[in-house]
């Protein structure tokens, strides 16, 4: 279940930080009568009465004029892609009787949120705690009953994964993706099989019948691939991702242009968050390499985390993560600022789909029906 994303905007020494500790409970972030206290986004998980895990993010003042004013600027409205409800508070000036009119709270003018389509609720300084959650749950988008295996599967259905355990695989653990689905296939009544790419013939050789659904990582694609009967149904985690946090059509409309790309071509790999790359890493190694080796792609960028470029025009394609630790709100966002930078977006798995020539082999949750794709 993905957590709503609260963000607390609003000029300096207005309140949100002492705001943000009082919902929380606790000194999540540290208060002071100094101006630009806070500096960075400060993150706090939290549970929320009528909205469930939620994450507060506090955020430094945006009327900071510091040295690193613009800078501080840059990250907190970054923040914005990332937010299903922003809490503007406004200077401790304006008391409740300035507020505006009933139902402003949500198009209130706040120049520097530009064009968000995010739901702003205005804090209305001496109201309650309890009044105020009250009004985020009432903004904040509903949530949605969302599969990652979508329509792929049914109760009762023998799905087999092909999991590589290679020096990605965090040691004695499985990565999120795939804990995550191992996880709903048992809510949803299904018998999932675990294998790696090695132990795949002999874990085929158990079953009386054809699996299902084959999920695999689609690094290994072609591997898999050799090892099924044509009509048996194969996918990957980052293409579920894909399907569940992004807009598949636009996904794989964007891999198209894999094949436009020249040597000269730019891409950039965006990745929703930060880690350090191993030998193995899809986004930094795996994907560069095969751009480099089909298309002789060499000018490749990477983005991690909120370091999402602002200007996306110089870029021939952009290929993100599957977003495994993301919200739907962020994929949907960078999105969003693609297409209207006209640059084609697509995704890990569909990418190297693409660049394995499986974009047609490989089913995606809601493009076939399950006769179709069995």
């Amino acid at each position: 279940m993905e957590r709503t994303i609260i963000s607390f905007f609003g000029p300096t020494n207005s309140g949100k930080s002492t705001l943000v500790n009082a919902i929380a409970g606790q000194q999540v972030s540290l208060v002071s009568p100094v101006p630009g206290t806070t500096t960075d986004p400060v993150r706090k998980l939290i549970e929320l009465p009528d909205l469930g895990p939620c994450v507060l993010i506090d955020t430094a003042g945006l009327d900071d004029v510091s040295v690193l004013g613009d800078e501080r600027r840059r990250l907190t409205l970054s923040i914005l892609d990332e937010t299903d409800v922003a809490v503007y508070v406004p200077p401790m000036s304006q008391k409740v009787g300035q507020q505006p009119q009933k139902g402003a709270e949500t198009a209130v003018d706040v120049p520097e949120f530009g064009t968000s389509a995010t739901p702003v609720v205005v804090y209305r300084h001496g109201e309650s705690v309890a009044s105020l959650l009250q009004r985020i749950a009432a903004a904040a988008p509903k949530p949605e009953e969302r599969f990652l295996t979508g329509d792929l599967v049914a109760a009762g259905d023998t799905v087999l994964l092909v999991m590589p355990q290679d020096s990605e695989a965090p040691k004695g653990r499985l990565i999120l993706p795939q804990v995550q689905v191992i996880r709903e296939l048992l809510d949803r009544g299904c018998n999932p099989l675990c294998c790696t790419p090695a132990s795949l013939p002999a874990a085929l050789a158990t079953l009386k019948a054809q699996p299902s659904l084959v999920i695999t990582d689609a690094s290994v694609f072609q591997a898999v691939n050799a090892a099924l009967p044509p009509e048996t149904p194969l996918t990957a985690f980052s293409v579920l991702l894909a399907a569940a946090k992004g807009d598949t059509a636009v996904f794989v409309e964007g891999a198209q242009a894999i094949d436009r790309l020249t040597p000269d071509s730019r891409v950039l790999i965006a990745e929703a968050c930060s880690h350090v790359p191993d030998t193995e890493d899809i986004g930094r190694v795996k994907i560069p390499n095969l751009l480099r080796a089909v298309h002789g792609t060499q000018k490749i960028d990477i983005a991690a985390g909120n370091d999402f470029p602002e200007d996306l025009t110089p870029y021939d394609l952009i290929i993100h993560c599957g977003a495994c630790v993301a919200s739907r709100t962020l994929v949907r966002a960078r999105t969003r600022k693609a297409l209207l930078a006209g640059v084609p977006i697509t995704n890990y798995g569909i990418a190297l789909a693409k660049l394995q020539g499986m974009l047609e082999r490989i089913v995606i949750p809601g493009s076939r029906t399950r006769k179709q794709s069995s």
